[in-house]
């Protein structure tokens, strides 16, 4: 069996002896180049399955480089792994490329052992798409999981090569009524999305933010009218943007079960108001169900489920939670299914070397102890976790470096939570912690810069090393406390590509279903 080949661009030579012994491990060939022109020699020479390069190349731009090998039918296939920001100026985020999304990135201080497996799994991921790709090009219906295979990479895969057919996607989660969605393409190009009674750009969208469930792609000629016009490529890259809007916010929307009640009479609000706000108030007089109104709207999921929460914190609808479908008969369970299964797979391929497999780590930092005292109260509620008899009585301190306790994902796999001091002398300990987790909660009781100050060396010293980092954001809302996670991003400087919840003390809205909405942004 040939070994895969690695082309190792413009690293200083002990970083790339580094990562050439970590590769050779695996049974990589690696070679090396100076600079972006003799990167283009070496690939169109021999073409490798992953260039890792640094971001700022010279002589070639990186971005250049990546359009000049996709423009070339020999060299389209290569990987690019870059280290440092991204060729378009994005943070590293972990799926961004200049031309590709199969592509990745890194911090720049990455080790070469973390290098090495990210290319280990860039690698698993191409032989999977490259094994829908023969078989779609042999006019074969292939099937395949989302989970293994997302779905913005198969329209990118066939985009590329041009194939004509529909892309059949349907999902189950728990007890819900299954759903059921299509794609279709001609030569590429997305033409018509549908998923339920949503059709169009939106459908598309909503599909794209599907992370499990499964896919069918069955070649054919596409004879219908297009219903979507915009150029694929400008889509997907529209819907990242917009489905990293939507994980950013999505702790702190409704629930599409959720139903919607005017307080304020319509003839008391003003004519002059934002077109979804204005679409929203006429859909209101037909539909009171989040969801009707999600389908019903010309505009994002997101868009909508942002427009009803902010009417809602400024008084104007009520939002009530209701059972969703196929709920009424169903276990308490926290997790779902698919839910369950993406934190096995992640155990499985992602933990590090000597942790166990079935136990994933949650590290906890409070601003005070009084903070972290009444989020254990509320996780007492979890069906599932389990309290460390220590702490029994909520005595925690702010000093303590201590397992709180357990939450059971299902039958055998489980989530520790790690209570963690922010006092500077247990600063060495912070970003080893942070090793292999699902990432840090930050826990405060409101935005304010004295909270935010206690926590900032801790943030600051796990993301120096290791820039990749997740971090999540909890206020506790004292009783009668009203705030929308958007007014919390021009204050806090921590935010910064953080996921922030809000979670009232007391109020309307049911802790548990706030606390299934943090888990659920905290699974892999």
């Amino acid at each position: 069996m040939t070994s895969s080949s690695i082309l190792v661009v413009q690293l200083v030579s002990n970083r790339a002896r580094q990562l050439a012994d970590a590769c050779a491990t695996r049974g990589f060939e690696t070679s090396f180049a100076s600079n972006g022109a003799t990167a283009l020699e070496a690939a169109l020479t021999n073409v490798p399955d992953v260039m890792v390069a640094a971001a700022d190349l010279d002589l070639i731009e990186a971005e250049t480089l990546v359009e000049i090998l996709r423009a070339n039918p020999r060299t389209q296939g290569v990987r690019f792994l870059f280290l440092g920001h991204s060729p378009l100026g994005r943070e590293p985020q972990g799926r961004n490329s200049a031309g590709s999304f199969f592509d990745d990135s890194l911090p720049l201080s990455a080790s070469a052992e973390e290098i090495a497996l990210r290319i280990e799994a860039i690698l698993a991921q191409r032989k999977r798409i490259d094994a829908v790709d023969r078989e779609a090009e042999a006019e074969q219906a292939v099937q395949g999981k989302l989970s293994q295979i997302p779905l913005t990479d198969l329209l990118q895969l066939f985009h590329m090569n041009q194939r004509t057919g529909t892309i059949e996607l349907t999902r189950q989660e728990g007890g819900a009524q299954g759903e059921h969605g299509a794609l279709v393409l001609r030569e590429g190009n997305l033409i018509q999305a549908t998923v339920g009674r949503v059709e169009g750009e939106k459908a598309l969208f909503r599909l794209l933010a599907w992370r499990d469930g499964g896919f069918a792609f069955r070649p054919g000629t596409v004879t219908m009218a297009p219903r979507i016009t915009t150029p694929t490529r400008a889509l997907l890259m529209e819907a990242l943007r917009q489905l990293d809007e939507w994980d950013q916010l999505k702790g702190s929307l409704p629930a599409p079960s959720a139903r919607v009640r005017m307080i304020v009479p319509r003839e008391e609000l003003p004519n002059a108001v934002h077109p979804v706000t204005q679409e929203l108030l006429d859909l209101l007089e037909h539909d009171d169900r989040v969801g009707e109104l999600m389908d019903r709207s010309a505009f994002p999921d997101y868009q909508v489920l942002r427009t009803l929460q902010a009417l809602s914190d400024r008084g104007i609808v009520q939002l009530r939670r209701e059972p969703a479908y196929g709920e009424a008969g169903r276990s308490d369970a926290l997790f779902e299914p698919a839910q369950q299964q993406r934190l096995r797979e992640w155990l499985q391929s992602g933990r590090p070397r000597g942790a166990p497999a079935r136990e994933a780590k949650l590290l906890l930092a409070a601003a005070d102890a009084s903070v972290a005292r009444e989020f254990v109260r509320l996780l007492a509620a979890l069906p599932g976790f389990r309290l460390e008899p220590g702490f029994r009585n909520e005595q925690i301190r702010q000093d303590d470096l201590a397992t709180l306790g357990r939450l059971d994902v299902d039958d055998s796999v489980g989530i520790q939570l790690l209570h963690v001091p922010t006092a500077k002398r247990f600063e060495a300990c912070w970003p080893v912690l942070a090793q292999g987790s699902l990432g840090t909660i930050l826990l405060m009781d409101s935005p304010q810069r004295e909270g935010e100050e206690r926590l900032r060396p801790l943030v600051e010293r796990i993301r120096t090393q290791r820039a990749d980092a997740r971090i999540f954001h909890v206020f506790m809302l004292p009783k009668g406390e009203k705030l929308a996670a958007a007014e919390l991003q021009p204050s806090l400087g921590l935010l910064d590509q953080a996921s922030v919840f809000l979670l009232p003390l007391e109020g309307d809205r049911d802790p548990v279903t706030l606390l299934r909405a943090v888990f659920a942004r905290i699974l892999p």
